[in-house]
């Protein structure tokens, strides 16, 4: 192992790796071999969700490392479907039983329930109680917009140590990641290198092949990814982009060695189109997006 991932000190004085891998739509008969060889390369996050379909292969890709379980953060997401103060206690047993531990590093709330904000509240008192009772380190939400945020710290015991949301070069949220810092919320990337501006047919332009990203990927012999990741730390974020190549969760990785220069940041900074690529978390509701999550 060459490299080790930077650690972010949670509100609470947990150690979290800042760079970590995400398995979103990584088919779970791959989940295992990207697991494993992201952990051989050096990651020590790894990132999954209750709807991702994928925690058991999470889980066996984390034992096959042969590494401690101490030695690998763990986070997971309660899907809606399992909001409500019982369903989501009985959410986490669902989800530390498929991937096979006892305590998770962090749990978040997937999605805010606009629709349904009450049983949100419920869901996150729950995550609170886990908290207090040792069975999750941190707790957290996802995609949770700044009134989101306000409705949820109106009412919470504990405010949320992490929110992950879509962020990328094209789409910053920096409105939001001003709510997160005066809270002491740390912010974390989903589809950090833009990925998801490239999911879309049709598209001419993306992060990937972008003038400015690959300009200044040039001057550091890097890739654009590369360049988006190092953008990310610099700016004290959390970072997990996915992948099940492993010549490209190596890369990914890569990003230790060089440094940004304050110029090449406001470049990256200014390419901001306020275009999200992910459903607006407003239109999240049980009617649109509920699914049923399987028992262990």
């Amino acid at each position: 192992m060459s490299a080790k991932s930077p650690t972010i000190t949670l509100s609470n004085g947990v150690q979290m790796p800042a760079l970590g891998l995400g398995v979103f739509q990584s088919p779970p008969a791959e989940t295992a071999g990207a697991v494993e060889a992201a952990l051989r390369t050096g990651y020590r996050l790894i990132d999954t969700a209750a709807a991702y379909g994928n925690e058991r292969e999470v889980g066996e890709g984390i034992r096959r490392s042969g590494l401690a379980r101490d030695a690998v953060f763990v986070e997971t997401k309660v899907w809606i479907s399992d909001y409500g103060y019982d369903a989501t206690l009985h959410a986490f047993d669902k989800s530390a039983r498929k991937l096979g531990v006892e305590q998770l590093d962090l749990l978040l709330l997937h999605q805010p329930l606009p629709s349904a904000f009450d049983r949100t509240l419920e869901a996150y008192r729950a995550l609170e109680k886990l908290l207090a009772d040792g069975k999750v380190r941190a707790i957290g939400v996802s995609n949770f917009m700044p009134g989101h945020l306000e409705r949820l710290l109106s009412a919470a015991k504990v405010v949320p140590a992490v929110n992950q949301i879509e962020v990328h070069p094209y789409f910053q949220q920096t409105e939001l990641q001003r709510v997160h810092a005066k809270h002491g919320i740390v912010t974390q990337a989903w589809s950090p290198i833009g990925g998801i501006t490239s999911y879309f047919g049709g598209r001419e332009k993306t992060t990937f092949n972008d003038p400015t990203l690959l300009g200044i990927a040039r001057q550091h012999g890097k890739s654009a990814a590369q360049v988006m990741l190092r953008w990310h730390l610099q700016k004290g974020l959390s970072a997990i982009p996915k992948s099940i190549k492993p010549a490209r969760i190596a890369e990914n990785f890569n990003v230790f060695d060089f440094e940004l220069t304050r110029e090449q940041v406001a470049a990256i900074d200014v390419l901001d189109t306020g275009v999200r690529g992910g459903p607006d978390p407003d239109s999240i509701t049980l009617a649109n997006y509920g699914i049923a999550i399987p028992e262990a």
